[in-house]
Formats: structure tokens, sequence, C-alpha cells
């Protein structure tokens, strides 16, 4: 694809040069010919064949950023498979349902590993399920009609998780820790603690942004 769109360059310049010849012979030629005698140029043919090669080199241009991205993508994606020691369709679905909810992926894999890790069938005490650990009572404020059972689809529960975590972060913009604690204690807990004057801290949101940084 880059060799393509060198040759397209190296094509453009080639015509650039030719037009430039062309007129300087023209103009060169015209202290010994008539007005009649003149071969005229190919100038707006010319014009028009860099208009094309310009769109093709474009068009280049946009496969060369879309195979970048797509590179990037397995790359951060690979890593994340070996950092967290997790099959490849695991690593890709945490990844391409945290994108798509908004949320960096560094975070949402950590709440995850936190969460479950990475138990699809997860249940705690409380009845959070899961690999995200979401109440199937929360879970039907974004789906209603969800079954207990659907929430231990992979996609599903990643994908609710996530976008009740994106909400959270949404409702505290400037405070990840509160929005943490809102998403392991639920928001009323916090704001009950914050209303007496108290610290909702509790551990939990230490330890998913241990080592996390903001990108």
């Amino acid at each position: 694809m880059q060799a393509r769109t060198q040759r397209l360059i190296l094509r453009g310049g080639m015509i650039v040069l030719a037009a430039v010849l062309v007129s300087t012979v023209g103009a060169w030629a015209g202290g010994t010919t008539t007005e009649a005698d003149r071969t005229p140029t190919s100038g707006p043919e010319l014009l028009g064949e860099l208009r094309s090669l310009r769109q093709q080199l474009d068009a280049k241009q946009g496969e060369l950023e879309v195979a970048r991205l797509q590179l990037d993508r397995v790359d951060a994606i690979m890593q994340y498979s070996t950092h967290y020691k997790l099959p490849a369709d695991m690593a890709t679905a945490v990844y391409d349902v945290a994108l798509s909810e908004g949320i960096d992926p560094g975070l949402a894999f950590r709440l995850v590993k936190v969460e479950s890790g990475f138990n699809p069938r997860a249940i705690s005490h409380v009845g959070a399920i899961g690999l995200t650990q979401v109440l199937p009572s929360t879970a039907r404020l974004y789906e209603p009609g969800l079954t207990t059972q659907q929430l231990y689809d992979r996609d599903t529960n990643l994908r609710i998780g996530f976008r009740y975590l994106r909400d959270l972060l949404d409702r505290y913009p400037s405070n990840m820790s509160l929005a943490l604690l809102a998403y392991n204690r639920g928001p009323a807990k916090v704001e009950q603690l914050l209303g007496a004057g108290r610290d909702p801290a509790n551990g939990y949101e230490a330890e998913v942004m241990k080592g996390f940084r903001h990108h």
C-alpha cells in the first residue's frame, strides 16, 4: 500500500514537471513561431490528471490511517491479553466494549479484574453477577426485561457494567475515585456518607486505580 502511494506521488511529480516543461517550451517557441503554428498545450488535461491523482492519494492516506488504527488496536489487545493472562477473545471483548461505551480500556480491565477476576460466572453474596458484577435491578434500568441469565452473557454484562460506570463518571466528572466508589457501594450510599461529612472511601477505588494512567 505504501509502495503504491509512493508511486502515485512520483507520478504526480512527473506530471507537474511535464506541465512546467510544456509551458516553458511553449513560451520559448513563441518567439519563433506564429500564433497559428503553435501546438496547443495539454494544460487542462494535465490538471485533470493531477486532480485525479490527488484524489487517489487522499484515498490511500485514508486507507493507511485505518490500517494504522487497526494495528494499534491489535497491539493494545495483545498487551492486555498478555498482562492479564487472558484469552484473545476475552481481551478483545473488554477492549472493544469499553471503547464503545466511552471507557478507557485501561480502567475497564482493572475494574473487571477487581470485580470478578475475569470470571463470567462470578456472583457476589448480594447477587451481583458476571464480569462487571452488576445487580439485576441495576441492569434493568438500562435494559428493561433483562433476565438474570442474560447477565451471564459476556458482552451483555460488559456493555451494561461499562455503561453504568460511564454514567457515574459523568456524575462525578472531576473525581474518578467517587465514581468508582459509587459503582462499588452504590450512589445512594456514597451520597449519604458525603452528606454526613464522612469519607466513603473503602479501598476499592485505590485498588482499581492502582497503576492507572488515563489516556
